[in-house]
């Protein structure tokens, strides 16, 4: 996200003696991305942020797939996850591919015996439902229902919930989240026909600086693995920091979606982008105004794609016998499009209050089990014309 942000108490230039009241040093810390080439931040601790006093075993994580070569229609009945109390336990992966894994999650219990890094990916979570505050070592973001959070990797937080029923779509990308290049100046600024702006994301606040010594719990994700280790310093310690590599929220009701004549195709709603897979957002929405317009969207062939569409809320036109937290995956190759019945009922329709969030692979997903668990082992076949 091209945007300088600064919080808390930095000295004036870097890589410059900043000292504590007490006359010792803060420790400055760069936490770049992309070696020294991507986007960066400079954090000044109150403890050296490297002291680890214990190292523990690893678990493997690796997703494990129950299907790898899919060409069938699928429905997951997301809301059908059994909630469970520790948040990392709750991540259930249910597609993956060599640039993502997508999940689900229900997490009952805020995260207060840990804190987390991901070393391997940027985090997108999608807050269906749910609120709290993302506490990182850069600073507060209170969240609530349909919020966007975006964790760049290698970010260490903790997640306290304030609600009992917490309901998470959950991306984990292995190259940088970011907004679309269309969306963008060369400087980096958002344009005018982008469907957000830069006032639309709420970066992190309040920063309280931790000075505690002790055993603190520190899980980090690298290759797949859990990795448990032990800090000497409460790794909140920052007391500022300044630059362009920092966790931001979004909320879904912020986005403003482009409309035209006749029916616009899946790319108006993009939201981010990485590397061979895009996030967009169908939000409610004035639906085509031609006369004769059929506002749901034609058949089309996934060639180079897989998509997965996660249903948050509203009147989910093209779909029949959709709820709330179903995720369709239509795969490469073949085509889909409206249920029978729904091309039709959708003329003379004139707005939508659908919202769904969508994740478009360029590379073949493959279904791990629990997506197998979930499935509505139906759904491939709900496009057949009943005599």
């Amino acid at each position: 996200m091209p945007m300088y942000h600064r919080l808390g108490k930095i000295p004036h230039k870097r890589h410059t003696v900043f000292r504590k009241p007490d006359g010792n040093l803060h420790y400055e810390q760069l936490f770049g991305t992309e070696g020294f080439s991507g986007m960066s931040s400079l954090l000044y601790h109150l403890n050296r942020p490297t002291m680890v006093g214990e190292v523990g075993p690893a678990i493997d994580r690796t997703p494990v797939a129950a299907v790898t070569h899919n060409l069938k229609s699928r429905m997951i009945k997301g809301f059908d996850l059994k909630p469970a109390d520790d948040f990392l336990e709750a991540r259930k992966v249910m597609l993956f591919n060599n640039d993502l894994n997508v999940s689900l999650a229900a997490p009952r219990a805020s995260m207060t015996d840990y804190f987390y890094k991901n070393a391997d990916a940027d985090e997108l979570l999608f807050v269906h439902e749910g609120s709290g505050v993302l506490h990182t070592l850069m600073g507060d973001l209170p969240f609530g229902p349909l919020d966007y959070l975006i964790i760049p990797r290698g970010i260490i937080y903790q997640i306290e919930f304030t609600s009992k029923q917490n309901r998470l779509l959950i991306v984990e990308s292995f190259s940088p989240i970011v907004t679309p290049k269309r969306y963008r100046n060369h400087f980096g600024q958002l344009l005018e026909h982008s469907p957000y702006c830069e006032r639309d994301i709420r970066k992190p606040e309040r920063l309280d600086p931790r000075d505690e010594k002790g055993e603190f719990q520190m899980i980090i994700r690298k290759e797949n693995h859990l990795h448990h280790l032990v800090y000497d310093a409460h790794p909140f310690d920052v007391v500022g920091w300044d630059g362009y590599n920092y966790p931001y929220a979004f909320n879904a009701d912020d986005f403003e979606p482009i409309t035209g004549r006749v029916h616009m195709p899946p790319p108006i709603h993009q939201t981010f982008e990485a590397h061979n897979f895009v996030v967009c957002t169908f939000a409610p929405r004035m639906y085509d105004y031609h006369p004769e317009s059929i506002p749901a969207p034609y058949n089309h062939s996934n060639i180079d794609s897989d998509e997965v569409l996660y249903y948050v809320d509203g009147d989910f036109m093209s779909r029949n016998h959709v709820e709330r937290g179903f995720m369709s995956v239509h795969p490469a190759g073949i085509p889909h499009g409206p249920h029978p019945g729904a091309y039709e009922r959708s003329i003379g329709q004139k707005q939508t209050e659908e919202l769904a969030v969508m994740v478009d692979t360029f590379k073949p997903l493959r279904l791990a089990k629990m997506a197998i668990e979930l499935e509505d082992d139906q759904y491939w076949s709900s496009w057949r014309e009943q005599s």
